[in-house]
Order: C-alpha cells, then structure tokens, then sequence
C-alpha cells in the first residue's frame, strides 16, 4: 500500500479549526478507495509560535518539511501578535521559495448549491495559473531620505525561465480542458515588464496551434470576470495580478471560504504545498462557523497532485452533493457548523 507523507501545519485563527476535519476527509478517501494511506507529521508553527521562539519555524523547518510528499497549510498571520510582513515572510512565502514552488494554481467554479453573486454566472469554470516565485513581488528595492523627502522603491523582476514556465503550466494545462489561455497583461500602462510578459507569450503560443489564446488587460479582465466569467478556461498572470484575480474569482463563486489553492514545484526536488485561500479569519475564531470546503477542496488539490485522480474526483462530488443538500456555513448563508458540514461529507464518503 502506498503511504503519503504529509506535513500538516495548521497555523493560525481558523487553521486549527479547520485542519482536523479536513484530515479525517482524506483519511476516509483513503480507506474507502484503497491502495494508499496517510501518515501524517504536525508542526506547530504560528504567530503563538513566534512570540515564544522569534520566529515562524525552528532553524531545521525546511529540512523537516522537505521529507514529505506534500504540505497540508491551514493559514497564517496575525496581525494583532506579529506583523503581516514578518508571519508571511518567515512561514508561508520561505516555505514557497525555499521550496522552489514557482507556480500557483487556483481553481474557481460554480458550485452546485451555491448562490453565486452574479446574477447569471452561467456555469463558469476556470483556472488561474499564477507566476509564484517572482514579478512584483521580489525583494528588490529599499527606501531613502526621511520625512517629505522619503522614497520607496519596489522593483518588479520578471525572468525569461520564469515567464516562460508559468505560461508553458498553463498552457499543457488547458489542453486538457477547453483549449483556451487568457494571458492577464497592463502592456498599455507598464512599459518594460508587461511588453515582456506579451511577447513571451504570443511566442509560447505558437508552440500550441491546437489552443485558443488572447491577453485581456487586467482591469479589463477584472470586469470580465464579473461579466462574463463563463467565457474563460486557463488565465496566465504574473504574481500581482494572479493574487488579485484569483481572490475575485473567490468572490465571484460565493465565498473566499470555499477557495482552493496549491503552490506547486515542477523540478520534484521539494514537496508541493497546498493551501486554502481564505486567510487565518482572525474575525470568527472560536465561534465554530469557518467554511471548511476551502481546506478540504484544497485536498482534493492534493490528492490530483499525488496522482490519486479517482479518489479527488469522489471529494469534489461529494463537496458539491454536500452544498446542494443544504449544509452550509454562514458565509454562503447557512446555518451549518463547521463541524456539521465536514462530518456530512465524511458520512458520503462511507455512504
């Protein structure tokens, strides 16, 4: 039997609230598709972890970490313990670059049982494929002067390698769908990079006469999304742009509650890790209404990516089967538990 080794770290705020559940889902696939199993290894790093240590994760974290097959991440971050800029920095975007996840993938679609905002969202379903390991959100730059005369400069990096790899993802990605690639540029208002980011693209794409490709500035492209989201498949964006659109494809399905995401390594040297996209909620700890189908969605993320493709398409049934039943959190307008609607997919995993 084959055994995944999975490194758990459930963070902060809602993360403990969550995790637990979202284990016992996978555990329950496990046993109900045999031919594979869990072992899990849980690690306790947080904002409460910093404040007794001074710092997110011990010395050896990475090395920990890296003898797993995957990362199971809750959230990180609070902001009335330790500054964003330090919990995100020394937990979630070390774990990414450490690890050389250069690409991150989020998945938004109508679900069965969710009213989406949208007045007619017509069943879209797509894929954001962010560049993860660089553009705007490189460490280049610094500040200068004091006072009126302060400065701040913040340099957006884009490679060749990297551009090229994000686009190439998103392109083998879409030949197993509809066959479409949406390039999200701002060519019409950055004049170095996003020029860059284009003809890199519209380059890559002749290697794939089969597809249908097109860019579509971002705020233009933003407006689409709430427009006519049904007309898009796999959508390319540089780190900035990727972050933001797959946050409002978040909002266009119903919730952030539900959002899954994963930060992938192409090279096999490290582990993938896999993560939801709602943030540690710090507004609704305690209270037992976090949205779980974030967290157990982005298992289903997981288990694709450890190759058990009938077992993460059994979880996506169920999650839907699940919503259109009625069990749902207060964010999608129930008034299920968080414990209520994991133990009802976990009951029609068995069933």
């Amino acid at each position: 039997m084959k055994t995944y080794k999975i490194g758990v770290i459930p963070g902060d705020g809602i993360g403990p609230e969550i995790m637990p559940g979202a284990l016992e889902v996978l555990d329950a696939l496990a046993e109900t598709h045999g031919g594979f199993q869990f072992e899990y290894s849980h690690y306790p790093w947080s904002c409460e972890y910093y404040l007794d240590h001074g710092k997110m994760m011990p010395e050896d974290g990475i090395e920990l970490l890296s003898q797993h097959d995957a990362v199971f991440l809750g959230a990180v971050g609070n902001p009335n313990l330790v500054p964003d800029h330090i919990s995100l920095w020394g937990l979630l975007i070390k774990i990414r670059r450490e690890f050389e996840q250069v690409i991150n993938v989020r998945p938004a679609k109508q679900l069965k049982g969710i009213q989406s905002p949208l007045r007619d969202p017509k069943d879209f379903d797509f894929i954001i494929v962010r560049e993860n390991s660089e553009g705007e959100y490189s460490e280049v730059g610094g500040t200068i002067h004091r006072d009126e005369d302060e400065i701040a400069i913040q340099n957006a990096v884009f490679t060749r390698k990297a551009t090229e790899r994000a686009m190439r993802f998103a392109f083998e990605l879409a030949l197993n769908r509809n066959k479409k690639v949406t390039s999200a540029t701002k060519s019409n208002g950055i004049v170095h990079s996003m020029p860059f980011w284009d003809k890199t693209f519209n380059t890559l794409a002749e290697e794939y006469p089969e597809l249908q490709t097109e860019s579509n500035h971002i705020d233009a492209l933003s407006a689409f999304f709430v427009t006519k989201p049904e007309s898009f498949d796999v959508i390319v964006a540089s780190n900035l742009f990727g972050d933001i659109l797959s946050d409002l494809g978040a909002a266009v399905m119903g919730s952030i509650g539900v959002a899954p995401a994963g930060n992938i390594n192409l090279n096999g040297k490290y582990p993938s890790m896999f993560e939801p996209v709602h943030g540690s909620a710090p507004d609704i700890v305690g209270k037992g209404i976090a949205n779980p189908i974030g967290q157990i969605w982005t298992g289903k993320m997981m288990l694709e990516h450890l190759g058990e493709v009938d077992a993460a398409e059994k979880l996506m049934q169920v999650i839907e089967e699940v919503l259109a039943r009625g069990f749902k959190t207060q964010d999608l307008k129930g008034e299920s538990t968080t414990t209520e609607v994991t133990n009802e997919i976990i009951r029609r995993i068995y069933k």
